[in-house]
């Protein structure tokens, strides 16, 4: 199963080892990356795949939310249907 994970705030060194460190540590696979920075402010969007995970999709968005928190981020995983549901025109 893919999710999509997203990641929202002030740019800094790290956010995005500090990212992939945490879903390594889960088994989580990243698929696809983009980030960017515009005026200061830092977004990225991940497409992972979760299948093999060791947590289930709470718990990952727990851990991404806490590490959010240390940050200063806004650190978000929704499955891919669901995010694709939402963002449909």
């Amino acid at each position: 199963m893919n999710a999509i994970v997203t990641v929202v705030g002030q740019d800094r060194v790290g956010i995005i080892a500090a990212v992939c460190i945490l879903l390594s540590k889960y088994n989580v696979n990243i698929l696809d990356i983009s980030q960017t920075i515009l005026q200061g402010a830092f977004t990225m969007v991940m497409a992972v795949d979760v299948a093999k995970s060791t947590a289930s999709i709470g718990e990952l968005g727990t851990a991404l939310a806490g590490l959010g928190d240390e940050m200063g981020l806004s650190i978000r995983i929704q499955r891919e249907e669901i995010f694709d549901a939402m963002h449909r025109i």
